[in-house]
C-alpha cells in the first residue's frame, strides 16, 4: 500500500463511518446510513487492486508479505475490541446469553461471523442487542477479501497482463455477483445477500475495476 493520503478517499471513509454510526444511533435520521459499509468495500477494493498490481508490475508481490501486512494493521485493534467485550460479557450476561456470545467470539476470530450472524437470525433480528460483536461480520466479509483475492489477481496476470482482458473477466464475476443479489431477493432471502460474500463481490468488484480502469489501452 502507498503510504500517501489521499484526502477523496479519507472523506469517502469519513462519509462511511459517520452514515453507519448516525445510523446506529438513530435509524430514522439516516435509514440507509448502514450503506457506509458498501462505501467501505468499494474502498477496499479500489486500495488493495492498487497496490497489488503496483508490486506485480514491478515483480515482487509476495503472498507472506502482503498477509502479515494485513494482520499487522487489523489484528492488535481486533484482538483489544475483542477482549474488551468479553470481559464485560462475563460481568453482565447470564450463563445462555454467554455461551452465545462465546460462539460469536470464536466465529469473530475465525473471520466466519458473517456465516454465525446469517445463521443465527440476521442483521435486523429483534435481539440485536444481545449481540455486541455483530458489527464484526464486515469484517469477516473483508478478510475473506483479502484472503481470495491475492490469489485470483495474481493468477489473473499469469494468464493476462493485457488489461483489456482483465477488465471483462472483472466486469463479467460483478455481473455474477450481482445477479447472485437479484436472484436472492426475488426469492426472499436478503439475508444471505447481506451477509455473504458471494453477494459482496460485486461492491469489491465495482473498486477493482476503477483501481484497473485508468490503466486501459484504447
Amino acid at each position: 500500500m502507498t503510504n500517501a493520503r489521499r484526502a477523496d478517499i479519507d472523506t469517502l471513509r469519513a462519509i462511511s463511518v459517520i452514515s453507519v454510526i448516525i445510523f446506529h444511533l438513530e435509524q430514522s435520521y439516516f435509514p440507509n446510513g448502514y450503506l457506509g459499509v458498501d462505501i467501505f468495500f468499494v474502498i477496499s477494493g479500489y486500495l488493495i487492486t492498487q497496490s497489488i498490481i503496483k508490486n506485480l508490475n514491478n515483480n515482487n508481490f509476495k503472498f507472506l508479505e502482503f498477509y502479515f501486512k494485513r494482520i499487522r494493521r487489523i489484528l492488535p485493534a481486533f484482538l483489544f475490541v475483542l477482549i474488551f467485550t468479553f470481559l464485560f460479557a462475563i460481568y453482565i450476561y447470564l450463563l445462555a446469553d454467554l455461551n452465545r456470545f462465546l460462539q460469536s467470539l470464536i466465529s469473530s476470530l475465525g473471520f466466519v461471523s458473517n456465516f454465525y450472524f446469517w445463521i443465527t437470525g440476521g442483521y435486523f433480528s429483534t435481539n440485536d442487542q444481545l449481540k455486541p460483536l455483530l458489527h464484526i461480520w464486515s469484517l469477516s466479509v473483508e478478510e475473506q477479501f483479502y484472503l481470495f483475492f491475492p490469489i485470483f489477481l495474481f493468477l489473473l496476470y499469469k494468464i493476462s497482463k493485457k488489461i483489456n482482458f482483465n477488465l471483462l473477466i472483472v466486469l463479467l464475476i460483478i455481473f455474477i455477483s450481482y445477479f447472485l443479489n437479484l436472484f436472492f431477493i426475488y426469492k426472499g432471502h436478503r439475508d444471505v445477500i447481506f451477509f455473504m460474500f458471494p453477494a459482496r463481490v460485486w461492491e469489491f468488484g465495482l473498486g477493482v475495476f476503477f483501481a484497473m480502469l485508468p490503466k486501459i489501452k484504447i
